[in-house]
């Protein structure tokens, strides 16, 4: 069957649909718009075709995605290295499952820890997620501490980037600083947390109702806080991390190792404890 309508004797031919397309999509202009590659020929005294010719055959052959094999481009926001020196300068916080008996329903544990020293400075278990019980887990917190964060980490959920709370948070001046995409450590204090708790020798496989899991999560917060020896913390508690109280402990540890037999050490390689030094990125929101 021939078309009704004659093909142009100016329309391109099947070769030379293949050469734009093939121009289109080569390693060289990959990341170019058709206007910037007909320019760019242009400048070189090579023309092919119109751009919207280019656009056209790049539709027809579904290929008016990104042709790179990278990300598209996006802005990026300026960051800035903070180094954690005392308690209540960043808090991080995040929500995780909690097991029930019933195939596909969960319980919701929101905890907030302090990244100087590890410390859970609150937590709740909730049946669901929302801003509001986020909003409401800070103000109980901020409100029984007598403090707030200067900064407060949290990955990109709606229970963290809610308009309810980002209003309590601006109202303390607590700036925010919230997980990259596709950056699954981001947030890696809290996810340090979840790890800890959920591998557990004494972690349940499941809890029968919510009194049960919040019996249990306030023991472990409160082994957690009082009674773990962090690796990361040089082996002290995360309460004994607080200032004062690990130096004189760090300072006790030192002076034995280095009385037990001194001939046996070489001052600078004898191990010592001390709190390491606490980094992270702050971007803000």
């Amino acid at each position: 069957m021939t078309s009704s309508h004659p093909s142009s004797r100016l329309a391109l031919t099947v070769k030379e649909w293949d050469a734009l397309f093939a121009m289109a999509t080569c390693k060289r202009f990959a990341d170019h718009t058709p206007e910037q590659v007909v320019a760019t020929l242009a400048q070189e005294s090579v023309y092919i075709a119109s751009t919207s010719s280019m656009y056209r055959v790049l539709r027809r052959r579904n290929a008016m995605a990104h042709r790179s094999e990278s990300r598209k481009p996006s802005a990026t926001r300026e960051s800035t290295e903070m180094i954690v020196t005392g308690p209540n300068q960043v808090w991080a916080w995040d929500i995780t499952w909690l097991k029930t008996p019933v195939r596909g329903i969960f319980l919701y544990a929101y905890t907030v820890i302090d990244l100087f020293d590890r410390t859970i400075e609150g937590w709740c278990i909730e049946t669901y997620e929302s801003e509001g019980l986020s909003t409401l887990l800070f103000a109980r917190i901020t409100r029984d501490m007598k403090v707030a964060p200067q900064i407060l980490m949290a990955d990109n959920g709606h229970p963290m980037r809610g308009m309810t709370l980002a209003v309590f948070l601006d109202s303390l001046f607590i700036r925010r600083n919230y997980s990259l995409p596709r950056c699954s450590n981001d947030n890696a204090f809290i996810g340090s947390w979840h790890k800890t708790l959920k591998y557990s020798g004494e972690y349940p496989r499941m809890f029968e109702n919510i009194e049960v899991a919040r019996i249990w999560y306030a023991d472990f917060v409160n082994w957690y806080n009082k009674c773990h020896r962090h690796s990361v913390l040089a082996y002290v508690t995360p309460m004994q991390a607080r200032p004062g109280e690990a130096e004189r402990l760090f300072s006790e540890r030192n002076k034995t190792i280095l009385a037990g037999n001194p001939l046996r050490w070489s001052t600078d390689r004898t191990r010592t404890y001390a709190l390491p030094e606490v980094k992270t990125t702050f971007i803000g929101h």
